[in-house]
């Protein structure tokens, strides 16, 4: 525990020096934020706001995590850091996606970005290698654990497979949608890792525990610059890699099956979306003021801050009670 402590503290060291450095760098090359017309009006006045600031969180995972490696080696415990490495670089390459999209939209001022298709298909690729990596060539295998049964069950591989690849696009796409108010994702996020992070200790899974601390201190650095009125957005670099690191944490702990409570602000994110386009194709329209879901209750009244405080206290609570429930 004293280990993880000290690589959260180095880490949110790391973010926020690496925070003051590189937001003035994305400002200086006007890569801002564009906000959309019929989006909340209070949202147009954060019109080019450096985004693309995931990049923080990704070279603080890079430095920390070598670091770690290199003194881990030392004291003859490498085999602990090579087990999270999967886990890392699903992440990381997550991320780098993302990265790949927004600049292309930001630098090279292509507003469509990467394209949808080469998007899903690059996230598909690293989901089916980290999938089959996991399923034969670590102790994870196809197993899942049911919580309120409170027993693990073993699929099938032909089962397990797709399941673990639909966990790691669907979580992805979920916190990507719930990027949309200051510090939003960011909060619900770092809640949502340290609550795994905090399974990871209690199981005596190492890999875990470094790598979620490592992500909760870079997440926290960031979010000093991410909250409301923000300085730095994630983009989708940051989205795309957080979304990587909890499904990726979730399925190396065998429980995908607990991001249905802990990630419930996620998920509601999406459905809400879903619901709203499906009604509007059958009746011409909306369920919603506006979707995803964040945007209604802020169309409705709702200060960012609220959103942000309500969506993350909702959140805490839940991961309390899958805590009580494991």
């Amino acid at each position: 525990m004293i280990f993880e402590t000290n690589i959260l503290l180095i880490s949110f060291a790391v973010s926020v020096v690496l925070a003051i450095i590189i937001i003035p760098i994305l400002r200086k090359l006007k890569v801002g934020q564009v906000e959309r017309a019929e989006g909340p009006e209070s949202h147009l006045k954060k019109q080019g706001t450096p985004t693309m600031g995931g990049i923080i969180m990704i070279i603080t995972m890079i430095l920390v995590i070598t670091g770690t490696y290199l003194f881990m080696t030392i004291n003859n415990q490498k085999e602990v850091v090579d087990n999270l490495l999967p886990m890392l670089l699903l992440s990381l390459g997550f991320g780098i996606i993302g990265f790949i999209d927004d600049f292309q939209k930001l630098v090279l001022k292509n507003t469509k970005g990467l394209k949808p298709s080469y998007k899903m298909l690059g996230l598909l690729i690293i989901a089916v290698a980290y999938t089959i990596f996991i399923t034969q060539f670590t102790d994870v295998g196809t197993q899942i654990y049911i919580p309120i049964w409170n027993q693990y069950i073993t699929l099938p591989i032909y089962l397990y497979i797709p399941f673990a690849i639909f966990v790691l696009l669907g979580t992805t796409n979920a916190v990507n949608l719930t990027d949309g108010v200051d510090g939003l994702a960011a909060s619900v996020c770092i809640i949502i890792i340290t609550c795994l992070t905090v399974i990871g200790i209690t199981s005596g899974i190492s890999a875990v525990s470094i790598l979620g601390s490592t992500v909760i201190g870079a997440v926290l650095g960031f979010l000093i610059f991410n909250l409301h009125p923000a300085k730095v957005f994630m983009g989708d670099t940051g989205s795309l890699l957080l979304g990587g690191v909890i499904s990726g944490l979730a399925l190396y702990l065998k429980m995908p099956l607990i991001l249905i409570i802990i990630a419930f602000i996620p998920i509601i994110e999406t459905v809400s979306v879903m619901i709203q386009v499906a009604y509007y194709k059958k009746t011409g329209k909306r369920v919603f003021k506006m979707t995803p879901i964040h945007h209604h209750f802020e169309l409705s009244g709702w200060k960012e801050n609220k959103v942000v405080i309500v969506f993350s206290l909702i959140t805490l609570v839940l991961c309390f009670v899958a805590i009580k429930i494991i």
